[in-house]
Protein backbone atom coordinates (compact mmCIF):
# COMPACT_ATOMS: atom_id res chain seq x y z
CA UNK A 1 0.00 0.00 0.00
CA UNK A 2 1.24 3.44 -0.54
CA UNK A 3 1.40 6.58 1.57
CA UNK A 4 -1.15 6.46 4.41
CA UNK A 5 -2.62 10.03 5.92
CA UNK A 6 -5.87 8.33 7.71
CA UNK A 7 -6.30 5.22 9.26
CA UNK A 8 -9.28 4.53 11.20
CA UNK A 9 -10.32 1.28 13.31
CA UNK A 10 -13.32 -0.36 13.69
CA UNK A 11 -14.38 -3.02 15.89
CA UNK A 12 -14.60 -4.76 19.51
CA UNK A 13 -11.98 -4.96 22.59
CA UNK A 14 -9.30 -6.85 20.45
CA UNK A 15 -9.51 -3.04 18.25
CA UNK A 16 -9.91 -1.21 21.61
CA UNK A 17 -7.04 -2.23 22.84
CA UNK A 18 -8.19 -3.89 26.09
CA UNK A 19 -5.54 -5.00 28.56
CA UNK A 20 -2.92 -3.15 26.74
CA UNK A 21 -2.40 -0.24 29.45
CA UNK A 22 -1.44 3.40 28.08
CA UNK A 23 -0.91 6.30 30.72
CA UNK A 24 -4.91 6.78 30.25
CA UNK A 25 -6.94 3.89 29.09
CA UNK A 26 -5.66 1.51 27.15
CA UNK A 27 -2.76 1.27 23.66
CA UNK A 28 -3.60 -1.82 21.38
CA UNK A 29 -2.34 -3.00 18.10
CA UNK A 30 -4.33 -0.20 16.56
CA UNK A 31 -2.64 2.45 18.46
CA UNK A 32 0.88 0.93 18.23
CA UNK A 33 0.03 0.20 14.55
CA UNK A 34 -0.78 3.85 13.92
CA UNK A 35 2.77 4.54 15.57
CA UNK A 36 4.66 2.45 12.99
CA UNK A 37 2.70 4.68 10.04
CA UNK A 38 3.69 7.41 11.69
CA UNK A 39 6.91 7.10 12.57
CA UNK A 40 7.66 6.71 8.44
CA UNK A 41 5.21 8.91 7.69
CA UNK A 42 4.89 11.85 9.51
CA UNK A 43 1.19 13.82 9.55
CA UNK A 44 -0.81 10.57 9.97
CA UNK A 45 -4.44 10.97 11.13
CA UNK A 46 -5.93 8.31 13.57
CA UNK A 47 -9.39 7.37 14.69
CA UNK A 48 -10.15 4.35 16.79
CA UNK A 49 -14.08 3.81 16.76
CA UNK A 50 -13.89 0.71 18.51
CA UNK A 51 -15.64 -0.24 21.39
CA UNK A 52 -15.16 -3.36 23.95
CA UNK A 53 -18.19 -5.89 23.69
CA UNK A 54 -19.74 -4.68 20.29
CA UNK A 55 -21.63 -7.26 18.18
CA UNK A 56 -21.06 -7.13 14.37
CA UNK A 57 -24.38 -5.25 13.44
CA UNK A 58 -23.55 -3.02 15.70
CA UNK A 59 -19.95 -2.21 14.40
CA UNK A 60 -21.10 -2.76 10.80
CA UNK A 61 -24.40 -0.54 11.42
CA UNK A 62 -23.02 2.40 12.96
CA UNK A 63 -19.13 2.30 13.20
CA UNK A 64 -18.51 1.64 9.42
CA UNK A 65 -20.91 4.03 8.17
CA UNK A 66 -19.21 7.21 10.57
CA UNK A 67 -15.62 5.60 8.93
CA UNK A 68 -17.05 6.19 5.79
CA UNK A 69 -17.72 9.72 6.72
CA UNK A 70 -14.20 10.44 7.64
CA UNK A 71 -12.80 8.95 4.47
CA UNK A 72 -9.94 7.45 5.59
CA UNK A 73 -7.42 5.83 3.22
CA UNK A 74 -7.28 2.63 5.50
CA UNK A 75 -9.80 0.97 7.98
CA UNK A 76 -9.35 -1.68 9.74
CA UNK A 77 -12.26 -3.79 10.24
CA UNK A 78 -12.33 -7.14 13.18
CA UNK A 79 -15.48 -8.13 14.17
CA UNK A 80 -17.58 -10.96 14.65
CA UNK A 81 -15.82 -12.37 17.21
CA UNK A 82 -18.32 -11.77 19.78
CA UNK A 83 -21.11 -12.96 18.22
CA UNK A 84 -19.27 -16.40 17.41
CA UNK A 85 -18.83 -17.23 20.91
CA UNK A 86 -21.91 -17.09 21.72
CA UNK A 87 -24.15 -20.22 21.57
CA UNK A 88 -26.13 -20.86 18.48
CA UNK A 89 -24.57 -18.36 16.41
CA UNK A 90 -23.79 -19.02 12.56
CA UNK A 91 -20.70 -18.31 11.07
CA UNK A 92 -22.13 -17.87 7.65
CA UNK A 93 -24.82 -15.33 9.15
CA UNK A 94 -22.56 -13.25 10.65
CA UNK A 95 -19.52 -13.33 7.68
CA UNK A 96 -22.87 -12.00 5.71
CA UNK A 97 -23.02 -9.38 8.15
CA UNK A 98 -19.22 -8.50 7.70
CA UNK A 99 -19.02 -8.53 4.36
CA UNK A 100 -21.73 -5.84 4.06
CA UNK A 101 -19.09 -3.84 5.85
CA UNK A 102 -16.41 -4.31 3.81
CA UNK A 103 -18.70 -3.61 0.64
CA UNK A 104 -19.50 -0.07 1.93
CA UNK A 105 -15.83 0.59 2.83
CA UNK A 106 -14.73 -0.34 -0.15
CA UNK A 107 -16.99 1.09 -2.24
CA UNK A 108 -16.33 4.61 -0.35
CA UNK A 109 -12.73 4.43 -1.33
CA UNK A 110 -11.06 3.17 1.85
CA UNK A 111 -8.81 0.64 1.81
CA UNK A 112 -9.64 -2.32 4.21
CA UNK A 113 -7.29 -4.81 6.95
CA UNK A 114 -8.94 -8.09 7.89
CA UNK A 115 -8.11 -10.26 10.87
CA UNK A 116 -9.13 -13.81 11.17
CA UNK A 117 -10.02 -15.10 14.45
CA UNK A 118 -7.46 -16.70 16.99
CA UNK A 119 -6.76 -20.53 17.50
CA UNK A 120 -8.31 -20.77 20.65
CA UNK A 121 -8.07 -24.66 21.21
CA UNK A 122 -5.49 -24.48 24.23
CA UNK A 123 -7.87 -22.39 26.49
CA UNK A 124 -10.54 -24.31 28.32
CA UNK A 125 -14.08 -23.60 27.23
CA UNK A 126 -13.15 -21.18 24.23
CA UNK A 127 -11.80 -24.62 22.65
CA UNK A 128 -15.52 -25.55 22.27
CA UNK A 129 -15.65 -22.53 19.27
CA UNK A 130 -13.01 -24.13 17.81
CA UNK A 131 -14.51 -25.56 14.51
CA UNK A 132 -16.75 -22.47 14.35
CA UNK A 133 -14.18 -20.14 14.28
CA UNK A 134 -12.49 -22.38 11.46
CA UNK A 135 -15.42 -21.75 9.68
CA UNK A 136 -15.58 -18.23 9.88
CA UNK A 137 -12.03 -17.76 9.15
CA UNK A 138 -12.61 -19.57 6.26
CA UNK A 139 -15.47 -16.89 5.52
CA UNK A 140 -12.83 -14.59 6.03
CA UNK A 141 -10.31 -15.45 3.55
CA UNK A 142 -13.11 -15.23 0.79
CA UNK A 143 -14.19 -12.09 1.08
CA UNK A 144 -10.49 -10.80 1.92
CA UNK A 145 -9.94 -12.52 -1.65
CA UNK A 146 -13.40 -10.86 -3.52
CA UNK A 147 -12.50 -7.29 -2.48
CA UNK A 148 -9.07 -7.48 -2.45
CA UNK A 149 -8.51 -6.70 1.05
CA UNK A 150 -5.58 -6.68 3.64
CA UNK A 151 -5.79 -10.12 6.11
CA UNK A 152 -4.11 -10.41 9.08
CA UNK A 153 -4.53 -14.27 9.86
CA UNK A 154 -3.79 -14.85 13.19
CA UNK A 155 -5.18 -17.73 13.11
CA UNK A 156 -1.83 -19.73 11.94
CA UNK A 157 0.91 -17.27 14.70
CA UNK A 158 2.63 -19.37 16.91
CA UNK A 159 3.39 -16.65 19.52
CA UNK A 160 -0.93 -16.55 20.11
CA UNK A 161 -0.74 -20.01 21.10
CA UNK A 162 1.40 -19.50 24.52
CA UNK A 163 0.11 -18.45 27.44
CA UNK A 164 2.83 -15.01 27.50
CA UNK A 165 1.01 -13.34 24.99
CA UNK A 166 -1.95 -13.09 26.90
CA UNK A 167 -3.63 -11.40 29.80
CA UNK A 168 -4.72 -13.19 33.13
CA UNK A 169 -8.71 -13.71 31.76
CA UNK A 170 -7.59 -15.82 28.28
CA UNK A 171 -9.84 -13.65 26.25
CA UNK A 172 -7.96 -10.69 25.89
CA UNK A 173 -4.11 -10.17 24.28
CA UNK A 174 -1.67 -8.63 26.65
CA UNK A 175 0.57 -5.53 25.62
CA UNK A 176 3.08 -8.04 24.34
CA UNK A 177 0.36 -9.50 22.19
CA UNK A 178 -0.99 -6.43 21.13
CA UNK A 179 2.59 -5.70 20.21
CA UNK A 180 3.17 -8.71 18.09
CA UNK A 181 -0.15 -7.67 16.00
CA UNK A 182 0.69 -4.56 15.24
CA UNK A 183 4.40 -5.86 14.30
CA UNK A 184 2.36 -8.14 11.78
CA UNK A 185 -0.22 -5.48 10.26
CA UNK A 186 3.02 -3.36 9.56
CA UNK A 187 4.60 -5.98 7.75
CA UNK A 188 1.36 -6.61 6.10
CA UNK A 189 1.37 -3.01 4.74
CA UNK A 190 4.82 -2.74 4.12
CA UNK A 191 5.35 -0.05 7.00
CA UNK A 192 9.26 -0.70 7.91
CA UNK A 193 9.56 -1.97 11.87
CA UNK A 194 12.63 -2.94 13.62
CA UNK A 195 10.78 -5.74 15.69
CA UNK A 196 9.86 -8.82 14.69
CA UNK A 197 5.98 -10.93 15.84
CA UNK A 198 8.03 -14.26 14.74
CA UNK A 199 10.67 -13.97 18.12
CA UNK A 200 9.96 -16.98 20.21
CA UNK A 201 8.99 -16.90 24.07
CA UNK A 202 11.74 -18.55 25.86
CA UNK A 203 11.76 -22.38 26.66
CA UNK A 204 10.29 -23.15 29.94
CA UNK A 205 9.25 -26.01 31.50
CA UNK A 206 5.71 -27.27 31.48
CA UNK A 207 3.84 -26.52 34.47
CA UNK A 208 2.69 -29.17 36.99
CA UNK A 209 -0.85 -30.19 36.31
CA UNK A 210 -2.08 -29.97 39.81
CA UNK A 211 -0.75 -25.83 39.39
CA UNK A 212 -2.39 -25.87 36.30
CA UNK A 213 -5.97 -27.12 37.54
CA UNK A 214 -5.79 -24.89 40.19
CA UNK A 215 -5.03 -21.29 38.09
CA UNK A 216 -8.00 -23.13 35.21
CA UNK A 217 -10.36 -23.30 38.64
CA UNK A 218 -9.44 -19.72 39.49
CA UNK A 219 -9.86 -18.20 35.93
CA UNK A 220 -13.25 -20.00 35.69
CA UNK A 221 -14.48 -18.42 39.08
CA UNK A 222 -12.60 -14.69 38.31
CA UNK A 223 -13.33 -14.07 34.56
CA UNK A 224 -15.48 -17.07 33.15
CA UNK A 225 -18.35 -16.95 35.38
CA UNK A 226 -18.72 -13.19 35.16
CA UNK A 227 -18.29 -13.45 30.94
CA UNK A 228 -21.66 -16.11 31.19
CA UNK A 229 -23.51 -13.95 33.50
CA UNK A 230 -23.15 -10.75 31.61
CA UNK A 231 -24.14 -12.90 28.42
CA UNK A 232 -27.25 -14.68 30.88
CA UNK A 233 -28.49 -11.35 31.51
CA UNK A 234 -28.23 -9.53 28.05
CA UNK A 235 -25.68 -7.21 29.31
CA UNK A 236 -22.03 -5.94 27.99
CA UNK A 237 -18.56 -5.04 29.10
CA UNK A 238 -18.81 -2.04 26.56
CA UNK A 239 -22.37 -0.67 28.44
CA UNK A 240 -21.88 3.09 28.35
CA UNK A 241 -18.17 3.11 26.96
CA UNK A 242 -17.84 5.32 24.05
CA UNK A 243 -15.08 5.33 21.25
CA UNK A 244 -12.18 6.73 22.55
CA UNK A 245 -11.08 8.57 19.26
CA UNK A 246 -13.62 9.14 17.55
CA UNK A 247 -12.47 11.70 15.31
CA UNK A 248 -9.48 11.42 12.67
CA UNK A 249 -7.13 13.91 14.52
CA UNK A 250 -3.17 13.93 13.92
CA UNK A 251 -1.29 11.20 16.34
CA UNK A 252 1.32 13.58 17.94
Amino acid sequence: MGRITSFVALGDSFTEGLEDPADQGFRGWADRLAEHIEAGQPGLRYANLAVRGRLIDEIVGEQVPEAVALKPDLVSLCAGGNDILRPGSGPAVVARRLEQGVKALTEAGARVMLFTGFDLRHVPVMKLAHSKIEIYNLHIHDIATRYDALLVDLWPMRAFRDSRAWNADRLHLNGDGHRRVALRAAELLGVPVAEDWREPYPARRPPVWTDARREDLRWAREFLAPWIGRRLHGRSSGDGVGAKRPELTPLR
